[in-house]
């Protein structure tokens, strides 16, 4: 396997495990794909800095609002800045989640942006920004617009 396949297969795996903790709702695992000093930036612009920050923020969330919810990583792309630097885009889709007013939350999709580093052979999410993505029939009337469709103008 060449050095770029072997990086791409740690940061899916990464991916992976960041997903894996999320779904067993652990805050300390969750944390452990986290550099030292990430900075973390979820859906509503709250942010943590420190995997001991970002783990003390999960906590209360996987005991309330998330405690029954189910992360999926629909599609990882993943784009190689530097050998040891990539960017990494994750769609995600989410189901079970209650919102922050204990609303049932329906079916959830968003984006995950991070940036991934190797140090000492160990890849580790440095900086990730998190949203959620419009209902899907407004990204498509956005792709509409955006090819130049007739029909696409309200």
């Amino acid at each position: 396997m060449s050095l770029h396949a072997e990086a791409e297969k740690a940061v899916r795996q990464l991916v992976e495990a960041f997903v894996d903790a999320w779904n067993v709702h652990d805050a300390s695992a969750f944390a452990r794909v986290f550099a030292d000093d990430a900075d973390f930036t979820n859906v509503f612009g709250m942010h943590a800095r420190g995997r001991e920050t970002i783990a003390q923020f999960h906590r209360p969330i996987f005991e309330t609002i998330f405690k029954d919810s189910r992360l999926a990583a629909a599609e990882t792309t993943v784009r190689f800045i530097r050998p040891d630097v990539a960017a990494v885009d994750v769609r995600w889709e989410m189901t079970g989640a209650r919102d922050p007013m204990g609303n049932e939350w329906p079916l959830r999709r968003g984006l995950i942006n991070l940036t991934i580093v190797r140090e000492a052979d160990t890849w580790s999410i440095v900086v990730m920004h998190n949203m959620d993505l419009p209902a899907e029939e407004m990204a498509q009337a956005q792709a509409r617009i955006q090819s130049g469709a007739a029909d696409a103008a309200p």
